[in-house]
This record gives structure tokens, sequence and C-alpha cells, in this order.
């Protein structure tokens, strides 16, 4: 039986920044077990947006962080070669007459309050900043200029790279089947399908395959799983990688948009996607009816792309909590465990940060920012992190 200082479950970004993280702090023997291929599940799926344009304090400390690390990658790895591919394009907030006005303006005064540069600009300076904009329905606009996107395979691939220099083992192709618990009920281990490995600490990162854990542990782990889709469009006019990402809270679906390619436009819906029972990382159907209504809500703000055509289109799975956010650090009860789940599509931009913040707890270290409101009692306690927009990806 292999023995580890600490086993990491899952690949994915937020894994795969976990392991590193521990290798980086001094934890010794670390062992990373994905059951497919790193990165290969709901990570090969994100937009990869990344911001810090929310309403929940808490959450806009994390994403400054993220964004810290993003900005300058190479410096945060200690690694020449590392480039997480981030464009710095700016986010720019759209919202009409109403109560989203209002919640635009407050969260942009909590940026504030934490040091980050976030303004209401005026129609004029945003049709200069984004020329292809139609803002006659716009009552307010909000401006980071410091955000934009990255790529997710050299993120992670950064990740893993630096992961195994510092001495970590990463496994493909191994799943996780059980914890294994001593005669108190802590965990010492993982049984898996190549047999059992035990540790002095286990660190969850199973995304939509939490409900696992919640299968092995008897506790209550609130998640649903629900999955949306993205599609890119292709116009006459390109939208380059210097026009912002923009989030459009006046449309019907809340919709966020980004340069593709360096001509391509790409497209979420943020209202709640279609909740399914099991986790699924298959791609889905993207009924053209779908592409169609969704593509009459960017031609209203941008008429350019009327006559867009679809050029791709994909779906990923999100694992929502009640209130859209995470739970990180240890669970009640149960010694030797660490979790971070339910990212609700927060979890790209916040993989640099929130590795660093769960090795830090893993190891018993004090945490760079406090874990206390990601906690899983908050959900039975009634502490929600209720943004200003309420439930959604925005919050």
């Amino acid at each position: 039986m292999a023995s580890y200082d600490a086993i990491v479950i899952g690949g994915g970004v937020i894994g795969v920044s976990i392991a590193y993280h521990v290798a980086r702090l001094g934890g010794g023997r670390v062992l990373l077990l994905e059951r497919g291929q790193l990165g290969g599940g709901t990570t090969a799926q994100s937009s990869c947006i990344v911001r810090t344009h929310y309403s929940v304090p808490e959450n806009v400390a994390l994403a400054q962080k993220g964004l810290e690390a993003f900005e300058n990658f190479a410096a945060y790895l200690d690694d020449a070669e590392a480039d997480a591919g981030f464009t710095r394009c700016g986010l720019m907030i759209v919202a009409g007459e109403g109560p989203r006005v209002a919640a635009l303006r407050e969260t942009l005064a909590v940026a504030r309050g934490l040091g980050l540069d976030a303004d209401e600009v005026s129609l004029d300076d945003a049709r200069r900043i984004h020329p292809l904009l139609h803002l006659d329905d716009i009552a307010a606009v909000g401006w980071e200029p410091r955000s934009g996107y990255a790529d997710a395979y050299l993120t992670l691939t950064a990740f893993a790279r630096n992961a195994r220099r510092l001495g970590a083992t990463l496994r493909e192709g191994v799943a996780v089947i059980g914890l294994a618990r001593n005669a108190a009920g802590g965990v010492i281990g993982v049984e898996t399908t190549e047999g059992a490995f035990t540790a002095g600490v286990v660190i969850s990162a199973q995304n939509i395959w939490t409900r696992e854990l919640a299968a092995w542990t008897g506790l209550d782990l609130p998640l649903t799983l629900s999955r949306h889709a993205v599609f890119t469009l292709d116009a006459a006019v390109p939208y380059t990688r210097e026009l912002p990402v923009l989030k459009d809270l006046a449309s019907p679906g809340k919709l966020y948009m980004r340069s593709y390619g360096g001509r391509q436009l790409l497209v979420g819906d943020g209202n709640e996607g279609e909740e399914i029972a099991t986790p699924d990382t298959e791609q889905a159907d993207v009924a053209l009816d779908y592409v169609a209504g969704i593509g009459e809500q960017v031609a209203h703000r941008m008429p350019a792309f009327g006559e867009a055509g679809l050029a791709a289109s994909w779906t990923g799975v999100y694992d929502v909590t009640p209130d859209w956010n995470p739970v990180l650090g240890a669970l009640p009860g149960v010694d030797g465990l660490q979790v971070a789940f339910g990212f609700s599509g927060h979890g790209f931009k916040l993989s640099p940060i929130v590795g660093r913040l769960v090795a830090q707890s893993a190891l018993g270290l004090p945490t760079d920012l406090p874990l206390a409101p990601y906690a899983l009692d908050r959900f039975a306690a009634g502490h929600l992190l209720a943004g200003r927009y309420g439930a959604g990806a925005v919050s």
C-alpha cells in the first residue's frame, strides 16, 4: 500500500492547482488521482473569463487574488515559461432601467472599497471603448479595465508541469471509489480502481462528481448539476481581442460575451441551465431554436452580429450550491478530509487562489483569506453568500 502525505482527488484546474500549491508549501509527497484525463472534464468546457465583478465581498477578495495571479502567471509559478494565455481586454457590464442598475452601482462600490479599478462610465465612453454596442436602452455601464479571459489548457498544464517539478505525482485513469477510514472515522487514505493509498490528508476536488463524496461520508452536500450551452458566432465584423468581455444584464439571458480566436464572438447564457440528474461531460445537443433566440439578443446589443453565422457550440456542467458559491476547507466531523466543490461557474477564475487557500488549510497553515464564509454549515445556519443580483454565476 503506497503512502503519501497528501492525496488530491480530481484533475481539473482546481485539483491540479491544489496539488501544485500543496507541493509548493512543503506538503511532502503529493499524489493527484484523476479518473480520466487531466482537464478532460468541466475545465475543458470553461469560457475562462477572469473578472472581479462580484457583489459578495468575500468573492471579490478571492477574485482579486485570482486576477493578480493571472496577470503575472510566470512570476506566480516561478516558471519563466508559464503562460495562462491571459488577455487583458477589460470587462464591461451594462444594465437597463430597473433594480439591476442599483445592483450594478453597489457592486462597483464593493470592488472600489477593496482597492480595485471599477467605475461607472458614461454611454459616450462606453461607445468609445466598445464601438459595436447599441446602448439606447442602457441606463448604467460598469467598467473593469484589468479583467479579461485566459486559456484553460495553458493554465492547467502550467499548474501540472510545476506540480511535477516540485515532486508531485499526477496519475490519470485512476478512479477513487471510496475513502479509507480509521476506527475514529477519520480519513486516512483512498480506495481506488488500482488499490488503496494512504495519506495524512485527502483533498476532494471532484466537481460534478462530489455526490460520491456525500455517499462516502454520509454528509448532506447540497449540490445540483446544471448544464449550460455556449456557442461562437462569426460575422463580417470581427470581435477582436481588444474588445471587452461584455456582461449584458439588460438582456433576457443576462448574456456574457468575449472574443474567441481573435475574430469570433463567444456567447453564453447567464440564466440557470438545464438541471441533470447525474454527472455527464458528454456533449449535449444545442438546439438551433435556442441559438436563434440568443442570437437575437446578441444582435440587439451588437447590430453588426445580426447576420452572424454559427461557428461552433458546446455544453458544460456547473456544480451548483444553494447560493451559487463554493464549499472550501474542512468538513464537520470528518478529520483528515478537505474539499473544494460547488463553484457554480466561478471555478476557473478562482483556481490560483483557491488552490493556495485549500492547500494552506490542508496543511494546517494560516490561510491568506478566511475560509469560514465558505464552510458547509452556512447552508444549515442560513448564512448564505447572497449577492445583489440574486442567485447566479454573477453573484
